[in-house]
């Protein structure tokens, strides 16, 4: 995995780098490697996962297709600026 330091600007670099290692997994992973995980324990997760996955793909496909409502668009929510001093 490569980042690229732009400016010497290195926080927005380091900022780039956790998005990447996060996209990847690599943390989900790490957390997931420190303890052991019994056979039975790791086959009903990712069973789970996999049907969060589908539920989410189906919910998806019927939002495309006009059946369920699109998701509302969230509004950020913005400071009221205070007056001068």
């Amino acid at each position: 995995m490569q980042v690229l330091v732009r400016d010497n600007n290195v926080e927005q670099a380091l900022r780039v780098l956790k998005k990447k290692l996060q996209r990847e997994g690599l943390f989900r992973e790490m957390k997931a490697r420190r303890a052991y995980e019994k056979p039975s324990e790791k086959r009903n997760r990712e069973k789970a996962e996999a049907v969060r996955r589908s539920r989410k793909l189906a919910r998806k496909q019927a939002q495309r297709d006009g059946l369920l409502p699109a998701p509302k668009k969230r509004v950020p929510l913005t400071r009221p600026s205070r007056p001068p001093a």
